[in-house]
């Protein structure tokens, strides 16, 4: 059951105790609010002021269990947070591990400053569920897949578009690096796990995935230059910095270029251009 004033209270409160810097936001030089306003807040939430504004004021109907989570995301709670706000909300709160969305608020914090350089946060099987306006820039809005095509590993093996932003020479290295990773979550995970099931789906669609999980190649590591090719900008070569979060095995991916480079230069072009790049085309396989 809903705890209405719990739920009005405990939102209120961690609004309160927010201050814009702390999730992402410029803070204006005539601001006298304290914490974030309410409207701040029902965007970062992606939901209208008055639906937020009526569960501060322990009214509306009960917010269902994907509007909890978003709000639980928007106010960077962590997840000791999460559940207590799931609880107050009349839901059980969801498992935690490999299989949760939820990102730590310590990694949406160094995101969110990240606003000159391409960065993204990804789930274990390449889900993409944050991205740095730059990151946008440079490969795409890639949260906007739904289904398996949210995995990177699926739609390379299932979306011959998605290999145009990088360099022909590298494809079949990137092949191998994807059976060989999805290879090892399987075994750790197990067999009635996400990745077994992803696994599943590109054996009955892939001859090529088909004929690398075969070879049953393990250990397969990143390069740590990766080299892309922009539709606008052309080749990059950019190093791939990763920052794991132990707890929800989701790991933050920062690129830069060497400065003075010609990639570095063209990063710089890039983020004055400031377009998404290479859009998805598909956004749902079955």
């Amino acid at each position: 059951m809903i705890d209405r004033a719990g739920l009005a209270e405990f939102l209120r409160r961690r609004r309160e105790s927010l201050q814009p810097e702390d999730v992402g936001l410029l803070r204006g030089p005539r601001r006298r609010t304290s914490g974030l306003r309410r409207e701040e807040v029902a965007a970062l939430c992606h939901m209208s002021t008055d639906y937020y504004a009526r569960l501060e004021r322990e009214r509306g109907p009960q917010p269902s269990e994907q509007m909890i989570a978003s709000i639980a995301q928007g106010l960077h709670l962590a997840l000791d947070e999460r559940d207590h706000l799931f609880r107050l909300a009349g839901h059980h709160p969801p498992l935690r591990g490999p299989a949760s969305e939820h990102i730590s608020p310590g990694l949406l914090r160094i995101l969110d400053r990240l606003t000159d350089t391409p960065a993204e946060i990804v789930t274990e099987l390449g889900e993409t569920l944050r991205q740095s306006p730059l990151g946008v820039a440079l490969t795409g809005d890639a949260t906007a897949y739904t289904g398996p095509a949210r995995s990177r590993g699926y739609r390379w093996f299932t979306d011959p578009a998605s290999r145009t932003l990088y360099a022909p020479e590298e494809h079949e290295f990137l092949s191998r690096m994807y059976a060989s990773g999805l290879r090892g979550l399987v075994t750790l995970r197990g067999p009635d796990s996400r990745a077994a099931h992803l696994a599943d789906q590109l054996l009955a669609q892939s001859e090529e995935f088909r004929r690398l999980w075969e070879s049953h190649e393990i250990g397969v590591r990143p390069h740590d230059v990766k080299r892309f090719v922009h539709p606008e900008v052309g080749e990059l070569e950019l190093n791939c910095q990763t920052l794991l979060d132990p707890e929800q095995s989701h790991r933050l991916f920062v690129y830069t270029a060497v400065p003075g480079s010609e990639s570095h230069e063209k990063l710089q072009l890039l983020s004055v251009i400031g377009a998404p790049g290479v859009r998805p085309e598909a956004r749902s396989r079955p």
